[in-house]
């Protein structure tokens, strides 16, 4: 594996890590939202890198995950991820932290986040692994 592959990795963990860590405070649902926003971001700029595509400086997940299909469908949740993608703060002003279109997401909907973000590191994971070892 590539360093800087490695290294968003890493950065990816350390947001799946923060989002487990305050999970089970309901009011930072949000803030579970938006590092599991930031991880699979960053576990979606890894894989791309791993293959020699360009890196966008985007955000946008759909857009990252359609660069991601071009090397293999991961077979992800994409109305899932559209929803996860609503999450990501472009400002940091208080009326836009981390919100859906219909408000604060709920600790039922934190809890579907990061677990849906742990099923992309491991997809991420074992393709990556798979790279390797080939």
């Amino acid at each position: 594996m590539k360093k800087l592959v490695n290294d968003w990795i890493i950065l990816a963990e350390k947001d799946v890590k923060a989002a487990s860590l305050i999970i089970n405070e309901e009011y930072l649902a949000n803030i579970v939202a938006f590092h599991c926003q930031q991880a699979i971001e960053k576990y979606f700029k890894a894989y791309i890198l791993e293959y020699n595509k360009p890196l966008l400086k985007i955000h946008d997940l759909p857009k990252l995950y359609g660069i991601i299909k071009e090397i293999k469908d991961l077979e992800i949740d994409e109305d899932l991820l559209s929803v996860i993608n609503e999450t990501y703060i472009e400002d940091r002003y208080p009326g836009e932290l981390g919100l859906l279109p219909d408000g604060m997401p709920s600790n039922e909907q934190a809890h579907n986040f990061l677990d849906f973000t742990k099923t992309i590191e491991e997809k991420i994971r074992n393709e990556l692994d798979k790279e390797i070892s080939e």
